[in-house]
Order: C-alpha cells, then structure tokens, then sequence
C-alpha cells in the first residue's frame, strides 16, 4: 500500500487524525477485495462508492453512523467537502471498482487532496483482467509463448489516447493484451486487433460482469470476437483478453521455476535433467541463476 501526505504533513500518514483512501473493490464479487481493504471500509466515517460500478456488498458492511455516499452522479468537485471532513480526523473510503491504478481517475483525485491539505493513501484491488483470467483459469504469460502483458483500451473514444498508443500498434508484439472500455465498438476492435497482426485464429475470453451474479465468460477466437460479442449484447462491463497464451490444451513449453535441471538458492538441480535443458537451448545457463525469482 502507498502512502503520500500533503508537502506540510510530517510523520507517517497512518498517523494522521483523518485521511482519504481509495479503496480498490475488485471486480465485483463482495469476497474479492483485500482484507485491508475491507477493514478500510468497516472503520470509515464516509464512504464513497459509484453504484454503477461496485458491487453494494462491498460497502455493506461499515459501522453504525457511517455515512455512505453514491458517487454516480456525482462531478469531482462536489466530492470535496466530503474529502475535507479528513481534516476533522475523519477517515473518508474513497471506493473504486477493480484496481484504483487502472482506469480509475484517482489521479485528478488525489491532486484536489493536495490542494485541500488531505493525507491519503491507497489500497490496491483485483482487476477485471485478473479476475477474468482466473475465472476461466488461465495463465497470461506462458513461457515461450508469451511474458508480457498490455493493458489499454480501443482508440477513437470519447477520451482520446495518447498518439503513439494504438491497438493495432500493440498488437504487433503478439503479447496477451486485456482490452477495457472498447465493448461497445467491438467490430472496430476486432479489425485492429487483425490488422495488428493477430491470427483469426486467435484465442479470445471475453468476460462481462465478471464476478458479478450475472457473470458472463466466453471464449471465441479473434476472427469471431464481433459477432460472439454482438449475439450476447456485450457493449459495456465487459473485458475482453487476446493472445496465444490463452489457448485451451496442453501448454507447448513447461516453465523453468520448477524444472528439476534449474538450480537457485533454494533447491540444487539434477545434473541430467540440467544437460537436458542446455541440450533444448535454455537462454540461461542453469547455473547462473542466484535467486528464486530469477528462474521464472
């Protein structure tokens, strides 16, 4: 968790009499939400939610006198009397669906705490894109297959993206990529995605709700992802995930965290099984290998 105090503030935040913090809620589900979340919220004296977005069972459970704000249609501005109840020793829970890193206009937020003199801080949330993922119990990067992943959104929407930032530039990489906030231009998306460079034979999962009781995961490839979209009227709430890494089956190469012929400070390797992997052309010698990360 991050901590930031106002450039006059001395000490630690956690200290502070009163402090804002936004809270990230998940994707929906009222169980997937950090516990220091959760705690965040039961001991809040304000709590502020978008009952568009996050799930009421995640502000459910707060104290008796707490007052719980609906932010939905609520602009900034009228947020900051509320944030300045922290300056009173209040502890304000700015609530935000998924992660309050991705998406989630916090930095504007957190620039209006400044000026007011507020302490806060962050905790961070499940995102959509990892929710999604585990729902239908996949991994985003698959060795050899692929180790990064993009998160962005389709271009040419209300908020415009910076230039250089373009789904069919991403797409070139033929990394996972998790796309938010593009479901409702979802023939568009697809034929940037296919003019990137990904195969119609892509594999795609495509979550709405995720979480939520009206969950809906689906799998397609690319070259059906506008036309499984547009069956089951998916045009918002919905995250979609593109790459090789998705596809159902067995996986093509094996990671090395675990390989019997990887050796790191923790566990010795198999001499036999260490001149397999040199044989197959390992890009690291085994041997190397200091740390338990660094087998990955």
């Amino acid at each position: 968790m991050t901590a930031n105090a106002p450039s006059t503030s001395s000490g630690n935040v956690q200290e502070a009499p009163g402090r804002v913090v936004f809270v990230g809620a998940g994707p929906g589900a009222a169980d997937l939400i950090t516990v220091r979340g959760a705690r965040i919220i039961a001991q809040a004296d304000v709590i502020i939610w978008a009952s568009s977005l996050v799930h009421p069972g995640i502000v459910a459970d707060h104290k008796p006198g707490a007052e719980v704000i609906d932010s939905a249609s609520i602009p900034l501005e009228d947020l900051e009397p509320h944030y300045r109840r922290a300056l009173d020793g209040q502890l304000i829970a700015r609530v935000h669906t998924g992660d309050p890193s991705i998406y989630g206009a916090t930095a504007e937020q957190r620039q209006l705490c400044d000026r007011l003199g507020v302490a806060y801080e962050t905790v961070p949330g499940v995102s959509a894109f990892s929710a999604a993922a585990a729902r239908m119990d996949v991994e985003i990067t698959m060795p050899e297959v692929s180790q990064s992943l993009i998160l962005t959104r389709l271009e040419g929407g209300r908020t415009p993206m910076p230039p250089k930032e373009t789904v069919r530039g991403f797409a070139q990489h033929g990394a996972t990529m998790a796309l938010y906030l593009s479901a409702a231009r979802n023939k568009v998306l697809q034929e940037e995605l296919l003019a990137g460079g990904y195969p119609p034979q892509t594999p795609c999962i495509v979550g709405h709700q995720v979480s939520w009781p009206d969950e809906m995961m689906l799998r397609c490839t690319l070259g059906e992802l506008h036309a499984t979209m547009k069956e089951h009227h998916l045009w918002k709430h919905t995250v979609v995930l593109v790459g090789p890494a998705l596809a159902e089956g067995p996986m093509v190469k094996r990671s090395h965290l675990y390989h019997p012929g990887f050796r790191h400070e923790y566990r010795p390797a198999d001499p036999q099984a260490q001149d397999e992997l040199r044989r197959r052309g390992a890009l690291a010698d085994p041997s190397t290998c200091s740390t338990h990360e660094e087998t990955r």
